[in-house]
């Protein structure tokens, strides 16, 4: 990611500064769980698409995702580019510019995303995409692996690729807001059993807080622990994206894309794959409350 661009080379963006986490995601890199790889990819996905559908590139294509405080770029050519996902304030060389549409920034210019006004998770797409090296097909940054581009700092120089078509302009964003409180589905299993009936009782009636320890691996809760039913712990079993893991504390952890692929603690249940960018942009201290079904 580093290093002076070739002269007629590739357009390059340089970051300025990371920011708290900024980092480039894509789709992810699905289908390699058995050897220990988890999925990664871009945690808040609507947002991440709309970003690239508004600069012309294709859903796949990687951009950065930034983590609260933002980031700061400078590009070294003309470039489309577009910003989704948590709300922020948006400058072109200290002059303010559209969030949610494409803007076009001229050679030499500086971007900055300022700090979420609400939620965690902005999105940043270049016209051709960030056309870092890819890793088992993905050029998602994994936290948990370490595959992929490491996270991004001052100073890293990332080379994009050609524009795929012109930007895709919209009279309406499909866009929801960050959660002022979230409500996650659960379906039970596979390992309720373990929990007594209190516990379960108290997991559909409790209200949970958004920990400041979470990250891309999981959605961390403070609140009331889980009461088992079962002593010990279980042999290693696989584990799926949304998975909600009860460790030792009783404390759910909510299992996001850069999850791992295996663990001992049970798994109270699974929260659908769809209300998991909700879960992505909800903000430390955000209130949390499940709702459980059962589908044996």
């Amino acid at each position: 990611m580093t290093g002076e661009p070739a002269s007629g080379g590739p357009a390059t963006v340089t970051v300025v500064s990371a920011g708290l986490l900024t980092t480039v995601q894509d789709l992810g890199r699905p289908g390699h769980a058995h050897l220990g790889v988890p999925r990664s990819g871009a945690l808040d996905r609507p947002a991440h698409l709309l970003a690239n559908r508004l600069v012309g590139n294709p859903a796949g294509a990687a951009a950065l995702e930034t983590t609260v405080l933002g980031c700061a770029v400078r590009v070294d050519r003309p470039v489309t580019v577009a910003v989704a996902g948590a709300p922020c304030a948006v400058r072109v060389d200290g002059q303010p510019a559209a969030w949610g549409a494409p803007v076009r920034l001229p050679a030499g210019a500086r971007l900055d995303l300022g700090p979420a006004t609400r939620g965690v998770r902005s999105y940043l797409a270049f016209a051709g995409g960030v056309a870092a090296a890819p890793v088992l097909g993905s050029r998602s940054t994994d936290l948990l692996s370490g595959l992929g581009p490491a996270p991004l700092s001052a100073g890293d120089r990332l080379a994009l690729g050609a524009p795929a078509g012109p930007p895709a302009g919209a009279d309406v964003l499909p866009w929801a807001a960050p959660p002022a409180r979230l409500v996650l589905p659960l379906v039970l299993g596979p390992r309720d059993d373990w929990f007594t009936a209190r516990a379960l009782d108290a997991l559909a009636r409790s209200v949970y807080h958004v920990s400041t320890t979470s990250n891309r691996i999981g959605l961390r809760l403070d609140g009331p622990p889980l009461e088992r039913a079962a002593e010990g712990e279980l042999p290693s079993e696989g584990m799926v994206l949304g998975a909600v893991q009860v460790p030792p504390s009783g404390r759910p952890v909510v299992f996001l894309a850069d999850h791992p692929t295996t663990g001992g603690y049970p798994v109270i249940g699974v929260v659908p794959a769809a209300a998991l960018p909700a879960a992505a942009q909800a903000a430390p201290g955000t209130p949390v409350r499940f709702t459980p079904v059962r589908l044996r």
